[in-house]
């Protein structure tokens, strides 16, 4: 896989999309690679890829566009085994270390569950999924 299979991927998903890719080689010279159309999000995805380290990961910063708009494509391109997280919540990489090099394990996402959903809540969200364009 090549930043370039990963640039084609998400600009041709969504129309006006900014984001930002950084990729992590396992083998040659071991470089992150980057790519993207807004300079911001392409910082963010270097310095985050560059501070995991971890051998075949890649990280998309997005900007007028959600994670659902892209997440087919990207796993279209036929290198890409594993998704671990597509999010607009924090989140946290778990990392394993060993004397060969460093790999994740998972992420979390977002906080732990509060409770169980009210009327109101339904209401909300169906609501807000509407609003978004999800929904009619």
């Amino acid at each position: 896989m090549s930043v370039e299979d990963l640039y084609e991927a998400l600009v041709t998903s969504v129309p006006g999309i900014k984001f930002g890719l950084a990729f992590c080689e396992a083998s040659g010279p071991c470089l992150v690679r980057f790519d993207g159309t807004d300079q911001e999000l392409i910082e963010i995805a270097r310095r985050n890829a560059l501070a995991l380290g971890c051998g075949h990961i890649f990280i998309v910063y997005l900007r007028n566009a959600y994670p659902i708009n892209v997440l087919n494509r990207i796993k279209q391109v036929q290198e890409v085994c594993n998704i671990f997280a597509a999010s607009a919540n924090p989140l946290e990489v778990v990392v394993v270390e060993t004397e060969q090099g460093r790999g994740v394990l998972g992420v979390v996402d977002g906080y732990r569950s509060k409770g169980i959903e009210t009327e109101a809540d339904i209401a909300h969200r169906k609501e807000f999924i509407q609003k978004i364009g999800y929904k009619r």
